[in-house]
């Protein structure tokens, strides 16, 4: 028989809950990124709070208005961050945009000092003095060998100047199409022995290496040298050029401490001694912590390609003086890459073009020259050069920097002239180092502190509403199972992390759930005094306590929705825990409490008030009570 029109259909409401169960589960059990066994495919993904590690939240500040930056910037950012987090090498290491301003970056398992890696990517552009060898090996400068051809190539690796066409070069926006792509000319730069670096090195400015230095570095200078041995430190003071290590082998024994220095013990080493000192390689040079080389001011060591050295002049030219680059196709249809500049920084390039071109003051070494006898300039990006064109003309205008480039590698070399322009600087939000002992000492603190939370929740519930209790027990039991399973897909599908304030919130969830139970409960009692039987009470309690809970557990969403939105790290898990936990309990307060009560309503124990847990409410229904008019209306 069907039932009378308008009354209610639990077993439909608890069929659609179970499809909801075999649907979640099917996905924890064979969704993408399942695998190994059920036990493993039942394992949330926990954060670094849980498990141990270190986290870092950075937020990215736009000088111009305050405003947010771009998408695009800010991928910018995380991929050059992300670079900066994978030289401390580390696996697992996960850099990831989080909203329009921040960058988070997670090194599970891993306890690093990351308070550098959010420093602003650092694009100097500096003219090239000097050039040496920088595989750290002992091998001596090959002496001068001119040759007449076109594009002379020194032996060794001493001299690291690009030859034949693919070293790039920088000239103006051309007019006819040239490009910057022609030929060397038969009286290229010899290359030069150790001597000729000797002759020239007086030719840069002292003062731009002679600037002082903080007690801090002096403090870790002297380490080094304790470390090195004094006979070392007072064998690399002397050196005014890279020092031939044949000519003298017991000059060879002595630098040999240099080699076992770490990149940080490097980077706090005087730019002549970095260059002079041939077992510092480029293996340690380009390892040195973020912003070591940034001072504008002073003269630094780099390195360009992992083989070869460079001791290069102050910035004259910064990135913020760049205002656009990109890569295109010039009139031979080759890649370059066209920068264009500033007012300012236009007049700043200019005058780096023409010092640079005519070799002013013979700064710039025979080693340091390009295959047209012409000085370089560095373009230097995080400790690292990037790019050393040779300088092709005095440029007062749009330049463009051209070699043997593929599309990528100048989109490359464009999207990292461009980043280094943005006025982007990240200031530290959050941080946290845990070990991992620390990290499952959470985990048991947090489950731990969530069981005793539900166990007494049910306990109350048992003692002062009896059968009813039973009902908070079920509803409670599936919500947490609604809510394990949501997570375990979540991680897999968007990487949502449960961390410890994540079970916090969680264990908040707790408290709203308990508040619709009372409010139902005390709503049906309210009914029964009134008169009304309890199969009766339970549909009208039901009606008159549903916009009561739905208003509750909306207030609670709204409340995780904006601290979402405003908050970041941690907070946010937080936030996302008890938005979902409150979403899953209205999902089993309409699918599961409502019908089960329904169901519990037509049988005999609900009629007992030892038992339902409806206490004197049953009682009271008995006594008499004041007549109504029966043409009232009913609230």
């Amino acid at each position: 028989m069907a039932p009378p029109q308008g009354q209610m259909r639990p077993g439909r409401q608890l069929a659609v809950l179970g499809f909801i169960f075999v649907v979640l589960y099917l996905l924890v059990f064979f969704s993408g990124g399942a695998k190994g066994s059920f036990q493993d495919r039942l394992e949330p993904r926990l954060g670094l709070d849980l498990i141990g590690g270190t986290r870092v939240t950075l937020e990215a500040r736009n000088s111009i208005g305050g405003k947010a930056p771009t998408a695009e910037n800010l991928e910018e950012a995380r991929q050059i961050i992300e670079s900066r987090v994978n030289a401390f090498g580390v696996a697992e290491a996960e850099v990831v945009t989080e909203g329009n301003r921040n960058i988070v970056i997670s090194l599970p398992g891993e306890n690093r000092n990351l308070d550098n890696v959010g420093n602003a990517a650092e694009l100097r552009f500096r003219k090239v003095l000097k050039g040496a060898d920088g595989s750290g090996t002992a091998a001596a400068p090959p002496a001068a060998t001119p040759s007449g051809s076109a594009a002379p190539t020194p032996s060794g690796s001493v001299a690291p100047t690009p030859s034949g066409s693919s070293a790039p070069k920088v000239t103006s926006s051309p007019s006819g199409g040239q490009g910057g792509m022609a030929p060397a000319s038969p009286s290229a730069t010899p290359t030069p022995s150790a001597s000729a670096s000797a002759s020239a090195s007086a030719a840069p400015s002292a003062s731009a290496s002679e600037e002082p230095v903080s007690a801090s570095i002096e403090e870790q200078r002297k380490a080094v040298e304790q470390k090195v041995g004094a006979a070392a430190w007072q064998a690399a003071n002397g050196l005014q050029a890279p020092a031939d290590l044949t000519a003298d082998p017991s000059l060879a024994d002595k630098l040999k401490p240099f080699a076992t220095l770490s990149a940080q013990e490097v980077a706090v080493l005087s730019a002549q001694m970095q260059f002079n000192v041939p077992t510092i390689g480029c293996t340690q040079l380009d390892a040195r912590p973020p912003a070591s080389i940034s001072d504008a001011k002073q003269q630094v060591v780099s390195c360009e390609g992992g083989a070869s050295k460079y001791l290069l002049d102050q910035a004259k030219v910064l990135g913020t003086d760049v205002s656009d680059a990109d890569a295109v196709l010039d009139q031979t249809n080759a890649w370059v890459v066209s920068l264009d500049f500033t007012g300012d920084g236009q007049g700043k390039w200019t005058a780096l073009t023409r010092e640079s071109f005519t070799n002013e003051g013979q700064a710039c070494d025979a080693t340091a020259l390009g295959q047209d006898g012409k000085c370089r300039v560095a373009v230097v990006l995080d400790n690292k050069i990037v790019s050393s064109p040779e300088i092709q003309a005095v440029l007062t205008g749009n330049s463009q920097i051209t070699g043997s480039f593929t599309q990528k590698d100048a989109s490359a070399l464009a999207g990292q002239l461009r980043y280094g322009a943005l006025p982007v600087t990240f200031k530290q939000q959050e941080a946290q180092n845990v070990t991992a002992t620390l990290g499952a000492s959470h985990l048991r603190a947090g489950l731990l502190a969530a069981g005793i939370g539900m166990l007494l929740v049910i306990i109350y519930s048992f003692f002062y509403y009896r059968l009813l209790g039973s009902v908070i027990f079920l509803s409670l039991i599936l919500s947490a199972l609604l809510v394990f399973g949501a997570l375990v897909v979540l991680g897999r599908q968007i990487g949502f992390t449960l961390t410890l304030a994540g079970i916090a919130g969680m264990i908040v969830s707790l408290g709203v759930a308990a508040d619709s139970f009372v409010i139902y409960f005390e709503r049906l009692k309210d009914e029964i005094r009134e008169g009304r039987s309890p199969r009766s009470a339970v549909p009208r309690a039901w009606m008159r306590a549903r916009r009561t809970i739905i208003s509750a557990n909306a207030i609670t969403l709204l409340s995780a929705v904006v601290l979402y939105v405003v908050s970041v790290g941690t907070v946010k898990g937080f936030a996302f825990a008890l938005g979902l936990a409150t979403v899953l309990d209205l999902v089993v307060v309409f699918l599961f409490r409502h019908p089960i009560m329904t169901m519990f309503a037509r049988t005999r124990a609900f009629l007992s008030p030892r038992v339902s847990g409806l206490g004197r409410a049953l009682p009271a229904r008995n006594q008499p009570t004041q007549p109504r008019n029966p043409r009232a209306k009913e609230a």
